[in-house]
């Protein structure tokens, strides 16, 4: 994708996660996954716990800005791995 594709608000597939334009910058975007969430809780042991998309909606982790989920940077060259068709695997 080039970076005037995005939206702020709107989904687009990078790697295997879902994500949802937060900011859009001159040079670069902002996003947080919505397909799943994974929350390391502090104690004794670290113990990672995943959400699925419903449970961590319903519990508010998308809310936002600020997000309580760790927002991720795209640069140019992130973008392009990035696609809004998940068939197609491209560009729509």
């Amino acid at each position: 994708m080039k970076r005037e594709e995005f939206e702020i608000g709107k989904e687009f597939h990078c790697g295997e996660g879902i994500w949802q334009t937060t900011d859009i910058g001159a040079r670069v975007i902002a996003a947080i996954r919505v397909d799943q969430v994974e929350v390391v809780e502090l104690g004794q042991e670290a113990k990672p716990r995943l959400f699925d998309r419903a449970t961590a909606a319903k519990e508010g982790w998308f809310n936002g800005p600020p997000y309580v989920v760790a927002e991720r940077v795209f640069d140019e060259n992130d973008m392009k791995s990035c696609f809004t068709n998940p068939e197609a695997g491209t560009a729509a």
